[in-house]
């Protein structure tokens, strides 16, 4: 992938990135300093290929086909959500729910993880609609899923957790 640095007179503070084909476009303020310039020529090429990356993950629909067949199998596809998909901004975290509209996060780093890990946290979530918190009624739903406590554990292995191995 080819980077274009355009400098501009006429802007202060502000930076964009922008793909135009195979090239990455950052506009920048001409009196930047050069290092600085770099660090934020990185940073956008990074946000940028991670918005892009997460826009190719999400129309897949795999999370969707994964969340409705755990639904059939381990909730007899009762619960309902507004929406399921992977975000590019969960770094502390891989997954988060809002019970009360239905919109469930999935980081985009799951998305390269084993299969059987993916799913126990896309089930972790969806218990999430049932019961909000992690109280002990939660951990019984969420133990329908057979690997559960393997995949806690891969996920606590992979780094900073939480009370809920990662996962909330």
């Amino acid at each position: 992938m080819d980077v274009e640095v355009v400098r501009s007179a006429r802007r202060r503070k502000t930076i964009s990135a922008e793909q135009r084909g195979s090239t990455i476009v950052v506009r920048v303020p001409a009196g930047l300093p050069a290092e600085e310039e770099r660090a934020w020529v990185s940073r956008m090429v990074h946000r940028l290929t991670a918005r892009e990356r997460t826009r190719r993950l999400n129309a897949a629909g795999a999370l969707a086909r994964t969340a409705d067949r755990l639904n059939r199998r381990h909730f007899d596809g009762r619960l309902r959500w507004s929406s399921i998909r992977y975000v590019p901004n969960q770094r502390s975290r891989f997954g988060s729910c809002t019970p009360q509209d239905g919109t469930i996060r999935i980081s985009d780093r799951v998305a390269s993880l084993p299969a059987w890990v993916r799913d126990y946290v896309v089930m972790h979530e969806l218990t999430h609609l049932v019961e909000a918190d992690h109280s002990p009624g939660f951990w019984k739903l969420v133990e329908r899923y057979p690997k559960a406590e393997r995949a806690r554990g891969y996920l606590m292995a992979l780094g900073p957790e939480d009370q809920s191995g990662g996962v909330s």
